[in-house]
């Protein structure tokens, strides 16, 4: 669609604002948005009907949890949807980073999809094996990572880049794909742990979406990333359009999560959109600042890596209840109360991460 409407623009004035990505990208927020309101309660209705008992709650999880019960998951289904569409019919698919994005999107969707299928058919939070989700990650993770580095400039391709300091690139060569892919799969899996509660991912991910909108615009145009000395990628400003699409689909997402939620996102949502945004920041160069502005799925994965470890060790436990959202709650925090004030520490970690692109 975009190819055509854009080969009509030299004939057609008002063809000319398909050349822009930002139209393009407010194009997809709108389009992924619509999508997700108009089809959304028939997703529900359906997966409703065919998940029967819905997601199994925690028996150790809070006491106001077990309300929930019978809330179909899978909501990540609604979700790829309104993305994938928009980005076929506002993006720029001659990009090699839009294709790359999709997939990894796409592949992390698909196994999140058959952990959820596995939990809900029997009825237990043992789906499929960590070792092996990990493991099919990582190989999707690394494919990603090697597509990226021969889209770009060798050696700054295959480089580190840190916030606040430009002139610091450590070329890291072929090792680049391990970090890259370790990058990725970490942001998934942590926007996996932050989904919890109604509405605590979504909103963070939607923040993190707008964020690295304005960086991958920003860096793959020469004139902006000059001014902002910042470094310049080629090519990354298309992933703004994908981007955009994410907060489209993550709003309309949000009108059925918001508590009482109807459905879950799942990890057919959580693992596609953390991988998303990790193969994002991996194209522009700014691995370092998705450590910043997703500081909240960071928290979170933080907080279940040292409650494991310091249990194996000590047979103790650090937090009351992993991930971290789950110790507020012990302490008596509202659900309500947890989830705004993450919303909170999401946008000030955005700002922040944001700021590096003009203190250098």
């Amino acid at each position: 669609m975009l190819t055509l409407l854009v080969a009509f623009a030299n004939e057609v004035q008002l063809f000319n604002v398909f050349r822009y990505i930002t139209f393009r990208t407010g194009g997809a927020l709108i389009t992924s948005a619509l999508i997700v309101f108009m089809f959304g309660p028939r997703i529900i209705d359906s997966l409703r009907l065919r998940q029967g008992r819905g997601q199994p709650i925690r028996a150790d999880g809070p006491q106001t949890h077990f309300k929930k019960a019978g809330t179909p998951t899978m909501g990540g289904l609604m979700i790829m949807t309104g993305i994938i569409i928009s980005t076929l019919l506002w993006a720029n698919l001659s990009s090699m980073y839009v294709w790359v994005t999709m997939l990894v999107a796409i592949s992390f969707g698909a196994i999140g999809f058959y952990d959820d299928y596995l939990k809900v058919t029997k009825q237990s939070h043992l789906g499929l094996s960590g070792k092996a989700r990990l493991a099919i990650e990582f190989v999707v993770a690394g494919i990603a990572v090697y597509f990226i580095m021969n889209a770009g400039q060798s050696p700054f391709s295959s480089s580190l880049t840190f916030p606040f300091i430009k002139d610091l690139i450590l070329n890291l060569g072929w090792f680049f794909i391990p970090f890259g892919a370790f990058v990725i799969v970490g942001a998934g899996n942590a926007v996996n742990f932050t989904d919890g509660l109604d509405g605590l991912a979504i909103v963070p991910i939607m923040i993190a979406a707008a964020s690295f909108g304005v960086i991958a615009y920003l860096s793959g145009n020469a004139v902006f990333a000059e001014y902002l000395q910042i470094h310049f990628v080629p090519g990354t400003g298309e992933l703004a359009v994908i981007l955009g699409a994410v907060i489209g689909a993550g709003l309309g997402f949000l009108w059925f999560n918001a508590p009482p939620a109807a459905i879950f996102m799942g990890d057919t949502g959580s693992l596609a959109l953390g991988g998303l945004i990790g193969t994002v920041a991996v194209a522009t160069k700014h691995e370092i600042v998705m450590a910043i502005i997703g500081g909240v799925f960071v928290m979170e994965a933080l907080s279940v890596i040292i409650q494991v470890g310091y249990f194996k060790l000590t047979g103790k436990r650090v937090f009351l209840m992993a991930p971290i959202h789950h110790h507020f709650e012990k302490l008596g925090w509202t659900e309500s109360q947890v989830v705004i004030r993450f919303w909170i520490v999401a946008v000030i970690l955005a700002l922040i991460g944001l700021s590096t692109l003009k203190l250098r």
